[in-house]
């Protein structure tokens, strides 16, 4: 395991020195959020104030993405024909991710990467991309990372992880890609093993005991049986509150719903991959007019469902839901997705 010191006054420096082969994307505040974007070259990431209002997922799955174009006009060769359009993978970092965002873009690459079938544009920006992540030494009071099998601290799904303790930063280097970003970045000071993993222990063991003890369970989900949780009475109740505006589902760092939409202007032609949301009645409506889901309590369930059933039965690796809690801060009128999980781990069924 090799840590490396990084001088927060030299930080900017490496940044810079990065830029030369990695584009990089960062948090940054614009219109006093904090949001991931592409950093221009005079801008650098804020690592002060890294909890973003959407995760960096948007870097491998943007909200709107052109995925084939064509020429209608006759004269030009290949008309009328859909092609994949050029499109830049040069390696690219996302720096100051968080350690819950990182892994849930490993559980969103369990549906866009898999034995049978391999989505081109997630797995080609995927592989371009360096995951360097900025522990959370203070948890905001909506972090439930820690009970949803991540943490302030962990490593999945990241290729270094970068540790605040206060002048400089602690930068455990996790894989070759990450080794290789540092590398480019100038930063080589290796510091002392033993203590710095010690020093980074401590710092996690402050940040899980300041979460307080686990009030999110989820342990007795896999045994549920789906139709009894999808015939539970709670669902109705639920609804009621929920105003289906979708937020909860555009902030989800693991959601991974899309609509395709196809548009011509002149002698072009596109298609385009666009986000969408299970709890717009549009998803789920058949071109011949039926809707399986056209009732709002529907659509609540499957939400639910999907993350907190569907996902751990078919994958088998534990929710779909990382802990960010943004859903939590983000609902307009305090669905908690905490409290659900708890009234389906626990759901007995009457007899």
């Amino acid at each position: 395991m090799k840590v490396i010191q990084i001088d927060k006054k030299d930080w900017d420096r490496g940044i810079d020195q990065s830029r030369k082969a990695y584009h990089i994307f960062g948090p940054v505040t614009d219109d006093n959020q904090s949001v991931f974007k592409l950093l221009a070259d005079d801008q650098y990431p804020d690592m002060e104030r890294p909890d973003t209002i959407m995760s960096p997922k948007s870097v491998l799955f943007p909200q709107s993405e052109k995925i084939l174009g064509a020429s209608l006009d006759p004269a030009v060769e290949n008309h009328h024909i859909m092609e994949r359009p050029e499109t830049d993978y040069s390696p690219r970092a996302v720096i100051g991710i968080r350690p819950y965002d990182a892994k849930a873009l490993t559980l969103v690459n369990l549906n866009f990467d898999t034995p049978e079938y391999q989505d081109p544009y997630w797995c080609d920006a995927y592989a371009a991309t360096t995951f360097v992540g900025l522990a959370v030494n203070h948890p905001s009071h909506a972090d439930f990372s820690l009970a949803m099998g991540s943490g302030p601290f962990a490593e999945e799904g990241l290729d270094a992880l970068l540790v605040d303790t206060g002048d400089f930063y602690l930068a455990k280097i996790l894989t070759p890609k990450g080794e290789a970003y540092f590398a480019q970045a100038g930063f080589d000071k290796i510091a002392d093993t033993d203590k710095s993993l010690e020093k980074i222990e401590e710092l996690k063991a402050a940040a899980e005991a300041s979460m307080g003890p686990v009030k999110v369970f989820t342990d007795k989900l896999a045994e549920k049986t789906i139709l009894d949780l999808h015939s539970a009475p709670f669902w109705d109740d639920l609804a009621f509150t929920c105003i289906n505006c979708g937020t909860c589902t555009f902030v989800c760092p693991t959601c991974w719903c899309f609509d395709i939409q196809d548009e011509a202007k002149g002698k072009s032609a596109a298609r385009f991959r666009n986000w969408d949301t299970c709890m717009s009645p549009l998803f789920t409506m058949h071109g011949s007019g039926h809707n399986p889901r056209g009732e709002k309590t529907q659509r609540v369930r499957q939400r639910f469902m999907h993350k907190l059933k569907y996902f751990v039965d078919k994958y088998e690796q534990g929710t779909m839901c990382v802990g960010c809690g943004r859903c939590v801060e983000k609902c307009p009128v305090n669905i908690d997705i905490r409290l659900i999980c708890n009234k389906m781990n626990s759901y007995q069924p009457q007899k």
